[in-house]
């Protein structure tokens, strides 16, 4: 399969931009935007800069899984910064399953955060284990493997600047399989 296309540089610039609208609307008075590393950092950076008139603070967080597959996950970068009577909107890059967005989206809930909501470029429901609501959406995918706009497979496929459908079982096989197609250039 030739990866295609899913979202090109004009339509994740749009959704970015609608998306910081949406959330300087219903953050009149200042948020703090959460990333969770690594995926989401190249869409915080898009999305922290098109929050218009609207103060914007910036932390991150990052988790891994204790064993794959076993739903239990551990932070491995914890947040700055106090989050408590504050309004944040945590930042992932795609929503699936929903298990590490509750985990993370309880987790600010208890640090006192005043509102917690959830932004994501992209929302895959077909996949989803955990109800979720994703207040702040991009696009809605069906269920396929997307790589690029910082989703990666064995952290290659970050940087592209478009979103692409690809076969995950022909990157399983060789992680570089797409890098000469979607770069342009032989693998590193």
């Amino acid at each position: 399969m030739i990866p295609s296309t899913i979202l090109d540089r004009s339509a994740i610039a749009a959704h970015v931009s609608r998306l910081g609208i949406e959330i300087a609307r219903d953050h009149p008075d200042g948020v703090v935007l959460v990333g969770v590393l690594k995926g989401a950092l190249i869409f915080l950076a898009d999305l922290a800069r098109a929050v218009p008139d609207v103060a914007v603070s910036l932390d991150f967080i990052a988790i891994s899984r204790y064993a794959p597959d076993s739903g239990r996950v551990r932070i491995t970068q914890d947040l700055e910064h106090d989050i408590t009577g504050l309004d944040v909107v945590l930042v992932e890059d795609l929503v699936d399953t929903g298990l590490t967005l509750a985990y993370l989206l309880r987790l600010l809930e208890e640090r006192g955060a005043r509102r917690v909501r959830i932004c994501a470029l992209l929302d895959r429901p077909a996949r989803r284990i955990v109800p979720l609501d994703v207040h702040y959406r991009g696009v809605e995918i069906p269920d396929v493997y997307v790589l690029g706009y910082g989703l990666h497979h064995a952290d290659l496929y970050r940087n592209l600047p478009e979103v692409y459908e690809a076969d995950r079982s022909v990157v399983a096989r060789d992680p570089a399989a797409y890098v000469a197609e979607l770069y342009g250039r032989a693998p590193v």
